[in-house]
């Protein structure tokens, strides 16, 4: 009985206030989707650093005819010095991997990926591009003990590491997940103002039958519970659609845009989202439910 009178009062607060109601679901949804959203951002940035620094190397570009270097001093590399630079790069317990690469294949590879630029390729000849080592590492953050070994060694001109270039496309992905959290945080306060004003309507409206339930005496909590399940429903109901948000945006977005059409680019899988989506109802109850409390603790006087 106590059961049935709870539900059914639940069902009057939100016949009463169902404006206001559907208010709170659709604030919730979206501060909860935005929330959700840049969990997802830092989640692909972090599937994308895995990606890349795994594959990124360091190279190592030797001087040539027209090398301005100080360690070249208008000089190209000779064979001997090469031939070490190879060796003792082969023999640094950092380094997995050494390819070199001629001149003639940087052009190559420079004429493959120009390709739509004619004008470009036509006036870079493959003297004017350097030769170089390709190094691996087994670690990619040891960068700076290559760089240190060789950065000022006779025959290199300069070591690059591919990481650092990077960086800079981290660093906005980053900041749009700052920023999406940041206007998360706002809708979520805008949340639990709602929740709170429509609790507090809600009970300003039972005043009578709160008091009468008082009169016979009812506990404070069981006359508090169907105004806390109140917010709590409408807190699940907008977390419900802001999963449905973030499911929509990995099926359509992510796997039917993206993917396809950057097949070399590492996106984030169903188990990233999967793991975010108890986090957005465990919070939307948790808001609701908190405020929900508060609001009664202060408001609710009979």
């Amino acid at each position: 009985m106590r059961a049935q009178f709870v539900l059914s009062e639940i069902g009057i607060g939100l016949r009463r206030n169902l404006t206001m109601t559907i208010a709170v679901v659709v604030t919730v949804a979206i501060s909860l989707a935005l929330f959700g959203s840049g969990l997802l951002i830092r989640a692909q940035v972090e599937a994308m650093k895995d990606f890349w620094y795994d594959k990124v190397e360091v190279s190592v570009y030797l001087c040539g005819e027209s090398s301005q270097a100080a360690t070249c001093g208008g000089a190209a590399v000779t064979q001997q010095q090469r031939d070490e630079i190879q060796a003792d790069l082969e023999a640094m317990p950092e380094v997995d991997t050494v390819f070199y690469e001629s001149q003639e294949e940087a052009y190559a590879q420079f004429r493959e990926q120009f390709e739509d630029s004619p004008d470009l390729v036509e006036n870079v000849t493959a003297e004017a591009l350097p030769e170089s080592f390709r190094v691996k590492l087994e670690d990619p953050t040891q960068f700076a003990i290559v760089a240190s070994a060789f950065a000022q060694r006779p025959g290199v001109e300069e070591v690059q590491d591919q990481k650092a270039l990077l960086e800079g496309f981290f660093n906005v992905l980053n900041k749009l997940q700052l920023i999406a959290l940041i206007i998360a945080g706002v809708q979520v306060v805008a949340a639990v103002l709602l929740i709170s004003n429509t609790i507090r309507v809600a009970a300003f409206s039972r005043r009578r039958e709160t008091g009468i339930m008082r009169l016979v005496g009812a506990s404070n909590l069981y006359i508090q519970l169907p105004f806390l399940l109140e917010g709590v429903l409408a807190g699940l109901v907008g977390a419900g659609f802001a999963a449905g948000a973030l499911v929509a945006v990995k099926a359509v977005l992510v796997d039917g845009q993206l993917r396809p059409n950057f097949p070399v680019i590492a996106f984030i899988g169903w188990s990233d989202v999967l793991a975010i989506l108890p986090w957005l109802f465990l919070t939307g109850m948790l808001l609701a439910g908190l405020s929900s409390f508060v609001t009664l603790r202060r408001h609710l006087r009979v």
